[in-house]
């Protein structure tokens, strides 16, 4: 599925099921949110993102622990899942979160190469309890690094899209 044709699913699916979203973006560089803004109306459900590209920035925007950057690392699912409660705790009016942390290239080392986590935060509510999925993904070696950050925006558009479809059912 295209990074488009993923964006108009999540944005039917936020309209369908009334939820608002935020983002906590690191290898993507803000390219999901980015993705989203594209489609007129988005606004009323879009609240807006973070881009903590840096560990220092995952530090001061999102108060993830010195240590745990250090290990397991910047690239685990630990991060990825406090990254995406974290933008989710710190943005009172949306219902879900999603954040991605990983490493595209170039010069990535060996075991991280294209390595990427996300991950999808659901507010608690009178009807639902809150929850978290994380989801480990590998990119493709042969790929460039635009082409994993295309990729990899996509999956997080499908994980949103799925969670969101779960909530409707």
């Amino acid at each position: 599925m295209s990074v488009a044709s993923a964006a108009r699913r999540v944005a039917r699916l936020l309209r369908q099921t009334n939820r608002k979203i935020v983002f906590a973006e690191s290898c993507t560089g803000g390219l999901v949110s980015g993705a989203l803004t594209k489609i007129p109306g988005i606004s009323n459900f879009h609240c807006g993102g973070v881009v903590v590209y840096r560990n220092e920035t995952k530090q001061a925007y999102l108060g993830i622990p010195a240590a745990l950057l250090k290990d397991p690392g910047p690239v685990s699912p630990e991060v990825a899942e406090i990254m995406a409660t974290k933008v989710l705790q710190r943005t009172p009016e949306a219902d879900l979160a999603a954040a991605v942390t990983g490493h595209l290239g170039p010069n990535a080392p060996a075991k991280l190469d294209g390595l990427v986590f996300i991950a999808v935060a659901r507010r608690a509510s009178e009807r639902e309890t809150g929850a978290v999925v994380v989801k480990r993904l590998r990119c493709r070696r042969d790929e460039s690094r635009v082409q994993r950050q295309r990729w990899v925006v996509a999956q997080v558009l499908l994980m949103v899209a799925d969670d969101l479809e779960s909530i409707r059912e």
